[in-house]
């Protein structure tokens, strides 16, 4: 039985991780920016494992020591932790951008996934064992488009760090990775379509061929990441050879994946 603690679990692919974990009798920490957010997330879990959940804010260190400590404390262990909590700006260009948005993405992406990581590494040190995972996301390759330029650096300079961090601690009983869930049905993409309904018309085309939703990747990156043995492992969902695969497919099927996540919202 492994311990996990997922930051950003309240909602969205964090939420679906942490199911498919205590589907698996595996030992979850949820949590989340507020205790209502928390509360909420135990409450739709309930009944399927052991769990608690913990209020953090990503981008303080006491906070995420604190996330640590609950979980130590109530599990004795903590095997896995996973860094998803993440935030992007709206989708315009940089000098319409607020300042607090920058900060907030920033701080929230790179510097909460930075500060948990250094968390996580110390306390798995003192107890000989652990596993990190960092989330990629858009620009993490580096790819560009319009209106993603903040989030995009940060998750671009987030595969520098989860690089870096493996190989600083190859020598250790410490695993560092990355996890990169492809396009998924949530809130980010609810987002996309506020701030621009024109744009998210045209993008809608490419994203039901290519976004799935969150209770299709999720079984399978937590299966990947408890098989994991691999320090510096890349756990990737959306490969290039599927997303060839899915525009193939396209000529000869249509997939409605965003267009029928978005009529369930409307109901």
């Amino acid at each position: 039985m492994k311990t996990v603690v997922i930051t950003g679990s309240t909602r969205g692919i964090g939420l679906g991780l942490a199911r498919e974990f205590l589907k698996r009798s595996h030992q979850v920490v949820v949590s989340g920016t507020s205790t209502s957010s928390v509360e909420r997330a135990l409450k739709q879990l309930d009944g399927l494992g052991e769990m608690i959940g913990q209020p953090c804010q990503v981008q303080d260190y006491e906070s995420v020591q604190a996330l640590w400590d609950k979980g130590f404390e109530r599990f004795g262990k903590i095997d896995i932790w996973i860094n998803n909590a993440g935030i992007s700006t709206s989708k315009t260009i940089l000098n319409e951008l607020a300042l607090d948005e920058i900060h907030n993405t920033v701080d929230t992406n790179l510097i909460g996934s930075i500060l948990c990581t250094k968390v996580a590494a110390t306390e798995m040190l003192k107890q000989g064992f652990g596993q990190i995972y960092m989330f990629e996301g858009f620009g993490s390759n580096g790819q560009l488009q319009p209106g993603i330029t903040v989030y995009g650096s940060t998750k671009r300079a987030l595969r520098y760090f989860t690089a870096a961090a493996a190989n600083e601690y190859k020598d250790t009983p410490i695993l560092i990775g990355s996890i990169s869930p492809g396009i998924v049905t949530t809130d980010l993409l609810i987002r996309a379509s506020k701030d621009n309904s024109k744009s998210w018309e045209r993008s809608k085309k490419i994203l039901n061929i290519l976004a799935d939703r969150v209770e299709t990747v999720t079984p399978w990156l937590v299966e990947q990441t408890l098989n994991n043995k691999k320090n510096g492992a890349k756990i990737a969902w959306l490969t290039k050879r599927k997303v060839w695969g899915r525009f193939l497919g396209s000529l000869f099927s249509k997939r409605r994946v965003v267009d029928e996540w978005e009529a369930e919202l409307k109901q």
